[in-house]
């Protein structure tokens, strides 16, 4: 199995795409929009990938609610940004935390109907004033506390409802004044205590998703994603997550190299797995040959974060979770 998550050009496995994922396996493929038509479609779709990854390979949806939403109305249910839940939970805290907790299960219960088993959220980036508006209304708020209680009760949500959490983008991308879709953002601060602090309460998340900013005070030359000095020392070290590590988007503009070659540098500097989005044939393929395989404590760490949701899961009724999420929100 290889230590790469890829994506696919459409709605249906195509040829190429079915001899790649057999001839080089894959940890897992991550889906968009452009891979969703309906719900039959998407079920059959992700039926066919189930039963040509290796074992331990997982599939992944891009799905926070607000504007990261990848299963929509009118198939699937709208979910409100995080931002919305933090606002509730400073008027009142046990709902917001409720609303946070219903969300998690709500989108975990569209996830796991469509054969999904690993949704990128929550995130628990603060949200700086004089940011870039790229994480805006996807963090909860700006208050370290108050994310991470939302980010965890989000996680028990979606555990419940038989999906793995990613937090995201570790150690923090809540500062960044720039997109790293279409540039690197630089962060020149050396206190960053706040910005992990999410991120270490929820250490037990099972799976975080490194940040593509370049945090000069610990290394002036590498992005996290690519930084071993960053991932051992801050996430490994002071905020001391443990479970699988996987790298943003390869194809993003932040990173100056190929994907393939920045799927290399990420692996090496520490990243259990790195991911590639495109769906562009010629870049995956050159990214799943470029690839070792999963090492030992990867792997170990895959099936740890798997076999903690499958003890978390419940019976749980979407129609009666989504009615109190109402009338919590309205």
């Amino acid at each position: 199995m290889k230590a790469v998550i890829v994506g696919l050009s459409g709605a249906e496995l195509t040829p190429k795409e079915e001899d790649m994922l057999l001839e080089h396996a894959p940890a897992g493929i991550i889906f968009f929009a452009r891979n969703i038509i309906e719900p039959g479609q998407f079920r059959q779709l992700t039926n066919q990938l189930h039963a040509i990854l290796p074992p331990g390979g997982v599939l992944l949806i891009d799905h926070e609610g607000g504007r990261v939403a990848r299963l929509r109305p009118p198939h699937w249910l709208a979910h409100p940004p995080a931002a919305a839940i933090g606002a509730l939970y400073g008027r009142d805290r046990p709902a917001g935390l409720r609303a946070a907790w219903l969300t998690g299960a709500l989108i975990g219960l569209d996830c796991r109907g469509a054969g999904i088993d690993v949704a990128c959220t929550p995130v628990l980036d603060l949200r700086h004033p004089g940011a870039h508006d790229i994480i805006g209304d996807r963090a909860f708020g700006a208050a370290p506390a108050a994310v991470a209680a939302l980010g965890r009760a989000a996680m028990q949500g979606l555990r419940a409802a038989g999906v793995q959490p990613i937090i995201k983008h570790i150690p923090g991308h809540g500062r960044a004044r720039t997109d790293s879709h279409l540039e690197l953002p630089v962060v020149a601060e050396a206190d960053l205590e706040s910005d992990f602090a999410p991120f270490r309460d929820n250490a037990d998340a099972g799976w975080a998703m490194t940040a593509h900013i370049l945090y000069t005070a610990w290394d002036a030359q590498h992005p996290a994603t690519l930084s071993a000095t960053l991932i051992e020392t801050v996430i490994r070290g002071a905020i001391g997550f443990p479970g699988v590590l996987v790298s943003d988007d390869l194809t993003m503009k932040a990173l100056a190299a190929s994907p393939a070659e920045t799927a290399v540098q990420a692996l090496a500097a520490g990243c259990d797995l790195a991911l590639h989005c495109s769906g562009i044939a010629a870049e995956t393929e050159a990214v799943l040959r470029a690839c070792p395989p999963v090492t030992a404590p990867a792997q170990a760490r895959m099936a740890q974060a798997a076999a903690a949701v499958q003890a978390a899961r419940q019976d749980l009724a979407p129609a009666l979770l989504a009615q109190e999420r109402d009338r919590l929100l309205a």
